[in-house]
């Protein structure tokens, strides 16, 4: 299964390395090999977005006229959507982790 992330929804630009199957990770000049990396560092960009979604919500319950609710609306869906997609991943995983352990030797 290939996951590609466009850079529009995270800050995190996979490429994939042809030689060995995995992809390159880079996120603010680092770069990872590994799958755990891209795991985590997916999982903080999904945190960025919760926290900037409930920052947006505060703004629009104190009435500041500078941040308007259709742009707080976009940000909660957005923040919705990277959280049911990494529940996704996740149940995935469980699943995977699951069937491996279930298997004969």
């Amino acid at each position: 299964m290939n996951l590609r992330l466009t850079p529009n929804t995270m800050p995190l630009a996979v490429r994939p390395n042809l030689a060995t199957g995995l992809g390159n990770v880079n996120v603010g000049g680092k770069q990872s090999d590994s799958f755990s990396g891209a795991l985590s560092n997916a999982l903080q960009s999904v945190s960025a977005t919760q926290k900037e979604a409930a920052r947006l919500q505060h703004e629009v319950q104190l009435e500041n006229p500078k941040v308007s609710l259709e742009e707080t609306m976009v940000a909660m869906q957005k923040a919705q959507i990277g959280f049911q997609a990494t529940l996704h991943v996740r149940n995935r995983m469980v699943q995977a982790y699951t069937d491996i352990m279930n298997m004969q030797v």
